[in-house]
């Protein structure tokens, strides 16, 4: 920052010309740039700033005061201008500054110090074309002010614009990586899925033609016990077996074989469906299956976290023409931020000792309207700032910690529901109450 105090003496100007290095990122403001602090009352003579700006030949301009009381800003520019007209030297050098200001007097733009530096060089391009290279000034938090070059503010803008543009171009890549594994990801589940699928179907199977022959050899035996044909070998290996606990724990084991069998069987459904990301044309898909998949697939992280998860649908929702698979990345993306909010939420509470709070999800499907179904998933948590919503659907925008969120899996879901199934995505949100996800698709006959 370059700093030039004045006083009536000139011998006493303090200025720092080094050069300095700024490390600028998409959130700086004006007052990370190099600056100039030069107040001269207004009733000094014009012979002070000329010499000033004879001595400083990159002083962008002069700000004036009276009475510690801002009055304007005079730049070089205007100065130079104004001197060299015919007998300017003679008519302003001599007499008190405000002679001068009266004639170059125009407006002038004042920004806090806190100014964004891209929005700041838009509100310097924005005015007209006689003022938009001149000087801005920066009002600091104490009430004082500081001259900055528009030169310097622009070169800033661009250097800003070309670090946007190489993030963006990384999250891009980034992206696409991501795109690309997820569609490897699909072909794969589908290869699983499909794998997996006959060997469970020949389980089930099978275990349905066990339970029954278990039955109809127990009853045989048991008609053997009833008539007394029982050899002492068949009672002595009926004891060594424990037959009576056999008969009692045979059901509960092909019990337990066909539910573990039919759990696999729903999570070979689920990743076959899952799997679909990629797919190119509508089909007819049930949204509870499609919710019921999702919830599925998170089940054993559900159940680490202690949420909550209460559905509420309805039974009457008929099947709507879509791409379930990229619907289910869409609820994948929208229930997982949802438990990411509640784990961190649920952290926070109980380190303020609040061991109340019960983490909650609420699915709920219902009509829209005639030609259309709504799907809302609700959750308890902290809730999202009101500023933050109207971003929350931005590219690239996340309020996670770097390295746990690429600030797209949003944005994906909104393209996805409003370009792929001109439908609408929408957030509502109170802080401290926490935050509901609506979707409304069109039911496609």
């Amino acid at each position: 920052m370059m700093s030039l105090t004045n006083t009536t003496n000139l011998n006493t100007w303090l200025i720092n010309e080094k050069p300095v290095t700024i490390n600028l990122n998409l959130e700086s403001n004006i007052a990370e740039l190099e600056s100039y602090d030069l107040q001269v009352n207004i009733s000094s003579p014009g012979a002070i700033i000329a010499q000033m700006f004879d001595d400083y030949p990159l002083l962008p301009g002069i700000i004036l005061m009276s009475q510690e009381q801002l009055v304007g800003m005079l730049s070089r520019r205007k100065f130079l201008e104004s001197i060299s007209k015919p007998f300017g030297r003679e008519l302003f050098l001599k007499r008190p500054i405000n002679s001068l200001y009266k004639l170059a007097q125009q407006e002038i733009l004042v920004l806090s110090s806190d100014t964004l530096i891209v929005f700041a060089a838009s509100q310097a391009l924005q005015r007209q074309s006689n003022l938009i290279y001149e000087p801005v000034v920066m009002q600091l938090p104490d009430q004082t002010y500081r001259i900055l070059d528009v030169h310097q503010l622009l070169i800033a803008q661009s250097q800003i614009h070309q670090l946007a543009t190489r993030l963006l171009h990384q999250k891009t890549q980034s992206y696409l990586i991501q795109t690309e594994k997820l569609a490897s990801l699909g072909q794969l589940l589908a290869s699983i899925a499909h794998e997996i699928r006959n060997p469970v179907s020949c389980i089930l199977g099978n275990t349905k033609f066990a339970s029954e022959y278990y039955q109809d050899l127990t009853a045989l035996l048991s008609l053997y016990a009833e008539s007394d044909c029982e050899t002492s070998e068949v009672v002595q290996m009926k004891r060594q077996i424990d037959f009576n606990f056999l008969q009692q724990d045979m059901p509960e084991v092909i019990g337990g074989i066909t539910e573990s069998a039919k759990r696999l069987s729903q999570l070979v459904n689920s990743l076959h469906t899952f799997s679909h990301i990629d797919e190119s044309v509508l089909r007819e898909a049930d949204i509870h299956e499609c919710l019921d998949s999702t919830l599925l697939i998170l089940k054993n992280r559900l159940k680490h976290s202690q949420i909550i998860i209460n559905k509420e649908y309805d039974p009457a929702l008929p099947q709507v023409k879509c791409y379930s698979g990229q619907l289910g990345q869409v609820f994948m993306n929208i229930i997982s931020n949802a438990m990411d909010a509640l784990e961190e939420y649920q952290l926070k509470l109980q380190a303020e000792s609040n061991y109340d709070f019960k983490p909650a999800i609420a699915i709920a499907t219902d009509f829209e309207d005639k030609s259309h179904i709504k799907i809302a998933i609700r959750d308890n948590g902290p809730g999202i700032p009101r500023e933050l919503q109207a971003r929350i659907f931005d590219n690239f925008f996340t309020t996670k910690a770097p390295g746990k969120g690429t600030g797209m899996g949003l944005a994906i879901s909104y393209q996805i529901i409003t370009e792929k199934h001109h439908g609408q995505l929408n957030v509502f949100s109170v802080l401290g109450e926490g935050t509901e996800f609506t979707i409304t698709l069109p039911i496609l006959s």
